[in-house]
């Protein structure tokens, strides 16, 4: 056994006449266990709160969604789809149309977005699941889902047929408008089902039938706005793009679901780094008392370094006793820390403890990558603290 490792051991495991000595190390080591615990429970609920945001878009977003680099709408070949089914790692796919158009109910008008759906949509996303009431419109007619929010500023029911929802969208070409009506292609629409996501998503879109909203935009039965793709699990992801790219001849513009919330996923990422910083610096500052912990045992053990040296032992090998012994501290109580996080955020997991509101429990994730990410950072630190303690050891403190 390594002559360092072996006394680093000894001294790790006894205890010091001096008492003093002995109530620092308990503090260093409360530090140290602490601070990992604190990290890792913090990063945990953290992973929690981005999963918990992301579940909202998720609902409605697709793993990659095909737009058109040359406008807001492009032509699909009965070929190209073929070829889309053939591709390994899709599980499916929608073709849908998204417009901003203008809703008339009432007297009150809003402008959001129509999106019409082909019947795979709700194959291709969750998006039945988020229905707060009614159903998921039909192929071929003109239902509408709505959203919570708009159903909110209209006041308007499901199957209200005393009260029309009208959808007006500008006609497409050039030439002078003399009336209203030449103006706006129009349709009587009825909502069938209200969805409840989020605040923002449930304002933004009013879904319909692919059919209708090729009717109303005047677009050909080919004529598409972007293909939402399902993706299979385990599925490599860039293969897949890059098939699609091949099949459009790279006149389309793929994003997946990262980048179509780039300033969400942003947003989520910082607040994971700035949470991470601030109690990375807590645990430098409980570090301090490794550093102060290893100092005084050098001290204490002054008589039996001197013996050492007189012995033959380089000023080296001192140094690395004192090096290993809090590298060796801090693996210790990394791994105790980490013991009693992972306790804490299974049995948030499984028991949900602590709530938000009375129905909601505060999210958490339990992840290996917050694992390693924890122990790293307290072995990294507490190896840098105990290489700045076992410096001090010197034949000018050992004369």
């Amino acid at each position: 056994m390594n002559f360092s490792f072996y006394i680093a051991k000894r001294y790790l495991r006894s205890t010091s006449k001096n008492n003093a000595i002995n109530i620092i190390n308990r503090i260093a080591s409360m530090g140290i266990i602490v601070g990992a615990m604190a990290l890792f429970v913090v990063l945990s609920v953290f992973s929690g709160l981005k999963v918990f945001s992301l579940s909202f878009t998720n609902a409605i977003d697709p793993d990659l969604k095909i737009s058109s680099t040359l406008g807001k709408s492009f032509f699909i070949s009965p070929e190209q789809e073929a070829k889309i089914k053939k591709i390994d790692g899709v599980a499916g796919y929608s073709k849908i149309i998204e417009e901003r158009v203008l809703f008339v109910f009432n007297g009150k008008q809003m402008v959001t977005y129509l999106k019409g759906t082909d019947p795979q949509f709700d194959k291709v996303n969750a998006i039945q699941k988020t229905l707060y009431n009614g159903q998921w419109l039909e192929k071929d007619t003109y239902q509408v889902v709505v959203g919570y929010g708009i159903a909110q500023k209209f006041s308007m029911g499901l199957l209200d047929f005393n009260s029309q929802l009208e959808v007006m969208v500008p006609k497409p070409g050039k030439g002078t408008i003399e009336n209203a009506a030449q103006a706006f292609n129009k349709a009587v629409v009825y909502p069938v089902g209200i969805y409840a996501i989020s605040e923002d998503l449930d304002s933004k879109y009013v879904f319909a039938d692919l059919g209708l909203a090729q009717e109303l935009l005047e677009y050909k039965s080919n004529q598409i706005s972007g293909i939402e793709i399902q993706e299979k699990a385990g599925a490599e992801e860039q293969a897949i793009i890059d098939s699609l790219h091949a099949i459009f001849e790279n006149k389309i513009t793929i994003k997946n679901r990262a980048q179509l919330n780039e300033a969400l996923y942003k947003m989520l990422n910082t607040e994971n780094i700035a949470v991470y910083l601030i109690f990375t610096l807590v645990i430098v500052v409980a570090l301090f008392n490794l550093i102060g912990a290893l100092i005084m045992m050098i001290l204490d053990k002054k008589s039996n370094l001197k013996t050492l040296l007189n012995l033959g032992t380089d000023i080296a090998d001192l140094r690395k006793i004192f090096l290993l012994q809090g590298t060796l501290l801090s693996v210790v109580g990394g791994v105790i820390g980490l013991v009693i996080g992972i306790l804490i955020v299974l049995l948030q997991q499984h028991f949900e403890f602590i709530k938000i509101t009375p129905t909601l429990a505060y999210p958490v994730v339990f992840s290996i990558q917050n694992v390693l990410i924890v122990m790293g950072t307290i072995v990294s630190l507490g190896f840098i603290a105990s290489l700045i303690a076992s410096s001090r050891v010197s034949k000018k403190l050992l004369e």
